[in-house]
């Protein structure tokens, strides 16, 4: 109906007129109003219009992986250099608070209380130093870093740890 309320010249789909998913215009070709569980139109082939695209997923995985594992094993060797720092820092501390309570032998003693602790890895090149220092005793111990695997390589540079105790009278 127009706006003055009479007839259009063209009847609709209620007077039996164009069906109601032929939209006009278009030479009475029938539009799928039909909707795919996946959203999407339907688009007439089994695959959903995905055909081209099947090993998209695996090369791009492929492609990415390598990256993953190294940024893996970036994060590993991160790990043992913080370790190797704790370890040195620990270590020194014992040894100095050994060596200053030790009432004989103190230098022996300050070593092999650094050194106990320590992991197989890290014990068997590990350097220990203890002084003593106008009334401190001060233990230095230098680790050096595995490289992946502890106890296999190592980097070339060492960690240091430090620790100085009063020297108890």
């Amino acid at each position: 109906m127009s706006v003055s309320g009479e007839r259009q010249d063209r009847p609709g789909p209620a007077d039996g007129g164009e069906h109601a998913c032929r939209p006009p215009g278009r030479g009475g070709r029938r539009v799928s109003r039909r909707v795919s569980r996946w959203g999407g139109r339907r688009t007439g082939r089994r695959d959903g219009g995905r055909g081209r695209d099947s090993g998209q997923t695996a090369i791009e995985f492929v492609g990415v992986f390598p990256l993953i594992i190294l940024l893996l094993v970036a994060l590993w060797q991160c790990a043992l250099i913080g370790y190797t720092f704790s370890l040195a820092g620990n270590a020194a501390d014992v040894g100095a608070r050994v060596g200053t309570t030790a009432p004989y032998a103190q230098e022996t003693r300050c070593i092999r209380a650094a050194k106990e602790d320590l992991p197989n890895a890290w014990s068997g090149k590990a350097e220990v130093d203890c002084v003593r220092e106008r009334g401190l005793y001060r233990a230095i111990v230098k680790l050096h870093v595995p490289v992946l695997v502890p106890g296999v390589l190592n980097f070339p540079f060492p960690v240091e740890g430090n620790a100085t105790s009063v020297k108890e009278s």
